[in-house]
This record gives C-alpha cells, structure tokens and sequence, in this order.
C-alpha cells in the first residue's frame, strides 16, 4: 500500500479498534470512498471483537476463572498488536487468526 492510502484511511482503521461498534462505524465509513489500509484493518478488528464476544458467551455458561484470564489476555494482546500496527501506518496481520479474517469477512469492502 502506498504511503497516499495509508494516511487517507489510518483514522478508520483506528477507530474499528475500538469495541465492536467502532468496527461497526469503521464499515460504515469506509464505504465511499473504498480504502485499502481501512478494509484490512476493519477486518482485523472486526474478527477480534468477534471472536472475543463469542468466547465471554461460551464462558459465561462453562464458568472457569482460568479460562476467563486467558480470553482477556489473548485478546488485549492480539488487539493491541493490531492497534499499534494501525497507528504505525502497517498492514499487518494479528497473529495466528489474522489470515482467517482477511479470508472469512470479505463482505467487509
């Protein structure tokens, strides 16, 4: 991505950090004009926000405070690995499930 593209869409790809509504905002906004940093950020952030909700429903019915400890680091680790990467102007992609997001949530444009 050119350095043109990043600047234009560095402000969406920040705010899709931000819980799920921010990424719900993200989409939003990036629809006209279409950015390329924003999309791949958006579905990053998209995926973790996801990913985490549908961890905390699964705990809250099989309770186990270990397991509890490990989706909030996994996920504060993995989220501030993406945010950094979008605030340094980086496209680049949250270990381990990064890849399935680019690949599962293409309806994100």
């Amino acid at each position: 991505m050119d350095h043109n593209t990043i600047k234009q869409g560095k402000t969406t790809a920040i705010i899709a950090y931000f819980t799920m509504v921010g990424a719900l905002i993200a989409i939003t906004m990036n629809l006209e004009p279409k950015n390329a940093y924003a999309r791949f950020h958006t579905r990053q952030a998209f995926g973790l926000h996801l990913c985490f909700l549908a961890g905390a429903i699964f705990l809250s019915v099989w309770f186990n405070e270990f397991a509890w400890y490990g989706l909030y680091i996994a996920y504060l680790v993995l989220w501030g690995y993406g945010f950094v990467g979008a605030i340094g102007g980086k496209a680049q992609q949250v270990p381990l499930v990064g890849a399935y997001f680019q690949k599962w949530f293409t309806f994100i444009s």
